[in-house]
């Protein structure tokens, strides 16, 4: 009797395990949809739609945490979409990871919204071959702020990444010098259900799942198409 009981705890263990997997996933998409309409909705604030439309692929990395004593670290789970080669819609998502060291004085933990802009395809293309480090394999600069804001600035005439940062409810320009990024397959599998390079993903190899319809909406709301 006792190893039958083990034998259906295992059985039910192992039925729950891909749905909880797919749940997780699931959450990770609806933060990332969340704090990117709040970044956008802000008064006066958010990133400039001028900018926006020129980008090619969107990073969103919600509740980044970065923590330590003298010596901190920078951890995040999120995701990429891109635009179609049309440039008249947003693609399916891939999941990504963003890790990376920073030295100072950083006492506590603390969680950042983090939203990053891939100005040219070419960059997130490489982006997804190997780990990426933000600074060295492609520039990187604080994008500006606001809604009236140019984008006829050094920074957005010259970096390959805009970054952008909201923690406590302060929106600014991020510097992410050091910070890596790299595909997250096992996140990928559990969202799509099977073993998927995040390359194939962005290329539109894979069927939107539901769960990434507010993403997509979201960044259909505030660019709806590419220049």
């Amino acid at each position: 009797m006792r190893m039958i009981s083990l034998s259906l705890a295992l059985l039910v263990a192992s039925s729950l395990a891909p749905v909880s997997a797919q749940n997780k996933e699931d959450g990770r998409l609806a933060k990332a949809a969340t704090a990117f309409g709040e970044i956008m909705s802000a008064e006066d604030k958010g990133i400039p739609g001028s900018l926006l439309d020129k980008a090619a692929c969107v990073v969103i990395i919600p509740g980044m945490k970065k923590g330590g004593f003298i010596v901190g670290g920078r951890y995040g789970k999120g995701l990429v979409s891109c635009r179609n080669a049309a440039k008249t819609a947003w693609g399916a998502p891939a999941m990504l990871e963003m890790g990376g060291g920073s030295f100072g004085l950083q006492i506590g933990v603390s969680e950042t919204d983090v939203v990053m802009l891939v100005m040219q395809r070419e960059g997130m293309d490489s982006l997804l071959k190997n780990k990426f480090t933000l600074g060295a394999d492609a520039s990187v600069a604080g994008g500006p702020v606001g809604r009236a804001t140019t984008a006829q600035t050094d920074a957005a005439m010259k970096a390959k990444i805009l970054s952008y940062s909201r923690s406590r409810g302060v929106f600014a320009g991020l510097e992410l010098e050091g910070a890596s990024l790299s595909q997250d397959g096992d996140a990928n599998k559990d969202l799509y259900g099977e073993a998927i390079d995040a390359a194939d993903v962005l290329a539109g190899k894979a069927k939107t799942p539901a769960a990434a319809k507010p993403v997509i909406d979201v960044l259909t709301r505030y660019s709806p198409n590419g220049k």
